[in-house]
């Protein structure tokens, strides 16, 4: 299932005895374009701690209240490691979470744990075969490779988009893939250069992203993304909707290099 990353914000997050607290934010590698960790606002509760959670903690999804059950207690999130959400997330305080809570580290596990869209536990379970070996390809790069990834979509949302011969609008959101929490696509609000309409964009298409000038430089050009399959964010991306996407740029499937 296609989740837009600002729908899922506020949504709030239920341990096994309570509330602990609200999504504020996503932490995604922008080399794997996967989503490696929430970022959960406890509010009151903790004063304002912000902690940590990787996606495959989080168990049912009841869209009707905006909530997300997770396999955890109060008292585990509570104790666990206090991490400054506002600096750059490093590989060392990541394994300081990994330590606490005796998960395995994506990038030393061979695969990643994904959401709870993977057949079984997600615990225990095994991931789809082509997510697994995705994932093994990015493991064995980033096993001796500190080099982080790891980037804010709150602070990513605003961007602006340039396709290669112009700009065409901004990031108003991301769709995450719940299956293996992978973003799947970039909607892009053209309404500067196209009025009253969105297009998808797949992360494949991505040249580059230039941090310091907040810009998100495209492979495609105008008249490529202007013709592509219209994006109703009212209905349900299905899978003739994908092979459409797919075709008219060419056979490119999410996650795919340039």
């Amino acid at each position: 299932m296609l989740w837009t990353a600002s729908g899922i914000k506020g949504y709030a997050i239920l341990a096994s005895d309570g509330a602990i607290g609200t999504v504020s934010d996503f932490l995604f590698d922008d080399d794997s374009w996967l989503v490696r960790w929430l970022v959960v606002d406890t509010g009151t509760w903790l004063s304002g701690r912000k902690v940590l959670l990787p996606p495959f903690v989080l168990r049912h999804a009841d869209p009707a209240t905006r909530e997300f059950s997770v396999r955890l207690t109060m008292a585990q999130v509570k104790d666990s490691p206090d991490i400054d959400t506002e600096r750059s997330v490093s590989r060392q305080m990541e394994s300081t979470v990994y330590d606490y809570y005796g998960w395995r580290p994506y990038w030393g596990s061979g695969f990643y744990m994904g959401g709870h869209g993977y057949a079984g536990d997600a615990w225990t379970g095994s991931a789809p075969l082509a997510s697994r070996r995705r994932e093994e390809e990015i493991a064995s790069n980033q096993r001796n490779n500190d080099d982080l990834h790891l980037r804010s979509i709150q602070a990513v949302t605003g961007y602006h988009i340039n396709a290669s011969d112009g700009e065409i609008g901004h990031l108003e959101t991301m769709l995450l893939d719940d299956a293996d929490w992978s973003i799947h696509y970039l909607v892009v609000d053209t309404k500067n250069w196209w009025p009253a309409k969105k297009v998808l964009i797949s992360p494949a298409s991505v040249h580059d992203i230039n941090w310091s000038d907040r810009l998100v430089n495209l492979d495609a050009d105008r008249e490529k993304i202007k013709s592509s399959p219209e994006y109703d964010e009212l209905a349900t991306i299905d899978r003739n909707y994908e092979m459409r996407f797919r075709d008219h740029y060419g056979g490119i499937r999410v996650l795919d290099r340039p």
